[in-house]
């Protein structure tokens, strides 16, 4: 009988003393083994390590690193990357939670998939408040709890290209092997997820399950929270994961599916009275009109 593959999560921890016990808890009771929990505390400010080293002492095996100065969520998830043994990898925030079944569903979509070359494979999240309460779903639902509208697969560059291809990262089960071609997250980045999800796409296909795996918690100090600040790390972050996929486009229909993206971002840098990443948005712009008009494609 064929052993079931390690699957490693890296549960990424900062400030976050409310919740990380439930978050760990849905690790350990996930029905499917084996897997490979790896702890990283940033530096939490409040008493998160302390709580995280109380519930160690009934999980002696877990691996925990905690950061003695703050490092960012890029760089403290490649530094656990650099530990983990497993052949899949989950990157669990601990806010939020893994249904109980939630791994094998992944796992068995993995080895029944119809892709060739698949990478990533993800499902749908059901987002929830503070106190845990039902808020709403990551992607919208009909009465039989089924996507309403359908997810592409397979190829999907040129569609995380012109929307971003919103995909829950807590719900996504990723081959090690991704992580090693492309080096880990972008350190450089604010945020990690549309620079990965284009950057795999590129080479890797992606798989869709049309279930609800995890709960993605809200919480007032969350990333998303600060997306519409102007001038903040995360708008800049973005233009220069466009600029990087411009270098990455191979035909006319890939520019124009950028095109769409930056468009988009012209408005929000507009609106947000970002001159400078307006001014940067707008020639990125240009440059994708050049090579429209001159470039040669291949495809």
């Amino acid at each position: 009988m064929q052993e079931n593959p390690l699957v490693t999560i890296i549960c990424l921890a900062f400030n976050h003393e409310k919740f990380v016990v439930e978050t760990l808890n849905s690790v350990t009771e996930q029905n499917y083994q084996p897997i490979e929990l790896i702890i990283v505390d940033d530096c939490s400010t409040d008493n998160t390590k302390f709580v995280i080293d109380n519930w160690l002492l009934s999980h002696p095996k877990v691996q925990f690193i905690a950061n003695e100065i703050n490092i960012g969520n890029t760089k403290a998830f490649n530094n656990a990357l650099k530990f983990a043994k497993g052949e899949y990898i989950i990157d669990l925030a601990a806010d939020d939670l893994l249904l109980p079944n939630g791994i094998q569903i992944q796992v068995d979509a993995f080895q029944k998939s119809k892709f060739k070359n698949i990478g990533v494979v993800y499902g749908n999240a059901e987002i929830i408040n503070e106190n845990g309460s039902f808020n709403s779903f990551y992607f919208p639902v009909d009465a039989n709890g089924k996507v309403i509208t359908n997810r592409k697969t397979g190829d999907i560059y040129s569609s995380v290209l012109s929307s971003g291809d919103s995909i829950c990262s807590v719900s996504a089960l990723i081959k090690k092997e991704v992580f090693d071609f492309l080096g880990g997250y972008d350190e450089t980045l604010g945020y990690e997820d549309l620079d990965s999800w284009i950057r795999a796409s590129r080479v890797y296909e992606f798989d869709f399950i049309d279930e609800v795996l995890v709960k993605k918690r809200t919480v007032s100090n969350s990333l998303g929270t600060n997306f519409h600040k102007k001038n903040n790390r995360i708008n800049i972050s973005t233009y220069k994961i466009l600029k990087k996929a411009l270098q990455l486009n191979r035909s006319k229909t890939e520019d124009l599916a950028l095109q769409k993206r930056i468009n988009h971002e012209i408005i929000h840098s507009y609106k947000i009275r970002s001159l400078n990443l307006l001014f940067k948005n707008i020639c990125l712009r240009l440059a994708i009109s050049w090579r429209k008009k001159f470039k040669n494609y291949s495809n």
